[in-house]
């Protein structure tokens, strides 16, 4: 016979599957006992023993004890040690075509034959290899069929509720239950417990647990003791409050520890600690970098606060630094008596509130004292009540910067009225002197005529003793106005974009923070992209160019928004980086761009859309509208300065339009004759409000024919004319009224709406041409010269952009200085025409 060979079985799979197996046998078999045990040692954590008399607990420990011994014996008499065979078996059961038992066989027949041994042999490879492979087989612990009631689960968790809420010393007790100390058992006891505040967040502890002689607890911790059995058994000691406990014997003890000190209880199982108390200290607070204005206007001030539990709250306290206030101009007069400005400081929400860092941020800018020199203290209570301050903090209180000369100007007459009533006549007088030329002075009517409408108010109210509520009043108008000043209600998107670039300028010139420059610089991208859709949208509605924009041979400059946008993006970049002078140079040669840019086009079309006659339409009622506010705003400049716009008549009329122009009036009700040019469009039409109602009725036909319908810019367009419908109604109105000033008022929203329609307009239209192919430019309106002063090929669709090498191989500077050349030699030729040496000039200027 051949031997038999040695079983390839992982060692680990046969002994971790002969462990199972063990401890199958093991919870089978000892169950019972296992589950007396749990509910034994539970109820004597629980002290259950010291809740019955002693008799019981005698009883119901025997009773125990045997159930204890009958489990272990039938354990003992159902256990058995599994061997190694029938791990074997296991495990071979869990194999396919069950190997092991096939390595242990012997070959029956064919022993003689070699081939059928051959065969066996190959046989017994092959289950060798499935054995080698052997996985441990899991062992099967449930009880269920031996437990249906899963009383093993209800004793473990009697063990986990008494493991939390219980003492494993609690079973000494049962000691104290022998024969001989019955009598104890039925004697005295006590129990005790030490309760800290509940914004520390520490547990409480139980006195018959602490072993410790001595006790750390934290300032206000309450102790509550509990003497059971005879009064005066026990007795109480101690020494932790001011006036101390001195063998009190009342059945329940409690009191608050406020120092450190002793606690005795005095009798059977008595007990002493030194108690040693943890002051609860003051929080702490302080400013942990400087005090700064956002883009927005808000002061930003970063503090940070720390305490030993906690800070529950905070608040900052700003106070006028009077001694610092450089008293000039309208600041030399006493200020008006102010409270200081209470703020509440922000929490973390979440997190740890022991050690932290925030930011108080909060907009001052129309409080009377910004930009002026203040103090800041900063204040910090925890949940014990206990309040500290920081030192007071000195900077000037941060707020809105306005840029605009004219808007700096009424901030500062705002700031002056509001320190003291008395300026009031010094704030009217400087207003007067401001809008007594406004031509070319103020760049908007509606800021102008807030101007006018303000003053008036201030001189009346300063007539009859300006009250403080009416001080307030003027002042929260003259914000408003400084605000439109500075953010602009200007005619056209070009204004718009003169005015960022010359806001983007004024703040690198004054020092702006990035915050303020990196909002100038959006607010320049938006208004350039919106200069570069109006000139797109009435190129294409006129098909005509113009003239004075074109360049060097008759060429135009193009440009695209991807060129301008890399322009931008350097400025931005230049200002990043600190380099200012570079900045306000890559500005102004933006700004000469912008100037001498147009947008090209294909051939004309010869008929218009219904786009672009809307457009007109809607051009026109703008002009018209801007003519009836200008000749009610001479109205009302009549009212109050009779004969005294005679003088101004050519400038307003420079000034006005469409149905504004007129040479005189009649009365208050703004009724007027024309001029020449506007009298044939005002024939049959009566006074102002007359006038204004057809307007009215005119812009609700256009509101009816309006093309983009279902898109989102055709649809906010109609929500733009619909609002200057409805300012028109309020104007018409106040003109029948022979309220002038509310009529203006309600004009001057009517001509923001139509602006406001009119650009939504462009977009639809703009976007319905994008959606629509074959409108670009042709091949034949390209320019006639392909190659530019550099030699480089334009981009695509005639843009100056290209990715061509400017270089070229050649160095750069000498390339430069020979362009410098050429451009001074054709400038000295006399001969060449004018606009070519006009361009030549100004490329002169900006190298």
């Amino acid at each position: 016979m051949t031997a038999r060979p040695t079983l390839p079985i992982p060692r680990l799979s046969l002994w971790l599957t002969h462990a199972g197996m063990l401890a199958e046998q093991v919870l089978r078999a000892f169950w019972p006992f296992f589950t007396i045990s749990m509910a034994i040692l539970a109820a004597l954590m629980l002290g259950l023993q010291d809740l019955v008399g002693v008799e019981i607990v005698w009883i119901v420990g025997a009773l125990a004890l045997l159930g204890l011994l009958a489990a272990l014996v039938l354990g003992g008499r159902r256990f058995h040690v599994p061997s190694r065979t029938e791990a074997l078996m296991r495990l071979d059961a869990s194999l396919p075509g069950r190997p092991i038992q096939a390595l242990m066989d012997d070959q029956a027949i064919g022993a003689m034959d070699a081939d059928s041994v051959a065969l066996w042999r190959a046989h017994q490879t092959r289950m060798a290899q499935r054995a080698a492979q052997a996985e441990p087989v899991k062992p099967d612990l449930r009880l269920a069929d031996r437990d249906p009631y899963a009383l093993r689960y209800s004793a473990l968790l009697a063990l986990v509720i008494a493991g939390l809420f219980g003492s494993f010393w609690r079973i000494g007790s049962v000691a104290e239950m022998a024969p001989g100390a019955a009598i104890a058992g039925q004697g005295p006891s006590w129990e005790g417990w030490v309760e800290p505040p509940r914004y520390t967040g520490l547990p409480t502890l139980y006195l018959a647990d602490q072993t410790d002689p001595t006790l750390s607890i934290p300032q206000g911790s309450r102790i509550t003791l509990r003497f059971y059995g005879e009064v005066g058994a026990h007795s109480l000691t101690e020494t932790s409050t001011p006036l101390g406990t001195e063998g009190a014997t009342e059945p329940e003890q409690e009191f608050v520890v406020e120092q450190s000190g002793r606690l005795r209880i005095a009798g059977p199982s008595g007990r002493d600690w030194a108690l040693d108390v943890v002051q609860d200290t003051a929080p702490s607070i302080s400013v942990a970098d400087v005090a700064e204005a956002e883009a927005g206007g808000q002061m930003k001030l970063p503090f940070a606060a720390s305490d030993d539990y906690g800070v529950v709250s905070g608040g900052a306290t700003i106070r006028l630094d009077l001694d610092a206030v450089e008293r000039r101009y309208g600041l030399t007069v006493a200020p008006e008596a102010r409270e200081a400005i209470e703020v509440e400081l922000p929490m973390p929400i979440t997190g740890d509130r022991a050690d932290f860092t925030e930011d108080l941020i909060e907009d001052f800018s129309q409080h009377p004292w910004a930009h002026l020199p203040v103090t800041i203290t900063l204040t910090a209570r925890d949940a014990a009540d206990q309040e500290s301050q920081s030192e007071p903090y000195m900077t000037k209180l941060p707020a809105r910067r306005f840029f605009d000369p004219l808007a700096a100007a009424v901030i500062e007459q705002r700031r002056d009225l509001l320190w003291s009533r008395d300026n009031a006549p010094r704030v009217a007088q400087l207003l007067r002197a401001v809008s007594h030329l406004p031509e070319g002075f103020f760049r908007s009517d509606t800021a102008y005529l807030r101007l006018r409408v303000t003053l008036r108010r201030l001189e009346a109210f300063t007539k009859y003793d300006l009250k403080p509520k009416q001080q307030e009043e003027i002042a929260q108008a003259l914000w408003d106005l400084a605000v439109i000043i500075e953010e602009g209600t200007l005619a056209d998107a070009l204004e718009r974009m003169r005015r960022a670039q010359e806001r983007l300028s004024e703040a690198m010139k004054n020092g702006a923070s990035d915050e303020e420059i990196a909002e100038l610089m959006q607010e320049l991208r938006e208004a350039t992209q919106d200069y570069l859709r109006q000139l797109q949208r009435l190129a294409q509605e006129n098909g005509e160019f113009d003239e004075n924009q074109q360049g060097q041979n008759g060429e135009t400059l193009q440009m695209t928004q991807d060129d301008l946008q890399r322009m931008m993006d350097r400025i931005q970049e230049l200002m990043e980086q600190g380099r200012m002078a570079e900045a306000q140079q890559a500005l102004e040669e933006f700004q000469q761009m912008m100037e001498n840019m147009r947008v090209t086009q294909g051939q004309g079309q010869g008929q218009q859309s219904e786009g672009q006659q809307a457009m007109e339409g809607l051009a026109e009622t703008l002009r018209e509208q801007q003519g009836l506010s200008d000749q009610a705003f001479r109205d009302l400049q009549e009212q109050f300065n009779p004969g005294a716009q005679a003088g101004e008549s050519e400038g307003n009329e420079g000034r006005s339009g469409g149905l504004g122009r007129g040479q005189s009036h009649e009365g208050q009700g703004g009724r007027g004759q024309g001029s020449d040019q506007a009298e044939g469009n005002q024939q049959g039409q009566g006074s102002l409000a007359d006038r204004q109602q057809a307007l009215r009725d005119e812009l609700g036909r256009q509101q009816q024919s309006l093309p983009g319908v279902g898109t989102p810019e055709g649809e906010a367009a109609r929500d733009a004319l619909g609002r200057a419908g409805r300012a028109m109604d309020e104007a018409e109105e106040a003109l029948r009224s022979d309220d002038l000033a509310e009529a203006i008022d309600r004009q001057s929203e009517a001509m923001e709406a139509l602006r406001e329609g009119m650009r939504s307009l462009g977009e639809a239209l703009a976007q319905n041409q994008q959606n629509q192919p074959g409108q670009g430019t042709q091949d034949g309106d390209m320019q006639a010269n392909n190659r530019d002063p550099l030699g480089r090929n334009p981009g695509t669709n005639g843009s100056i952009s290209t990715d061509d090498n400017m270089l070229q191989g050649e160095d750069v500077y000498r390339r430069a200085r020979e362009l410098l050349d050429e451009i001074r030699r054709r400038t000295g030729e006399t001969d060449r025409p004018q606009i070519e040496l006009e361009y030549l000039k100004r490329l002169l200027e900006r190298f």
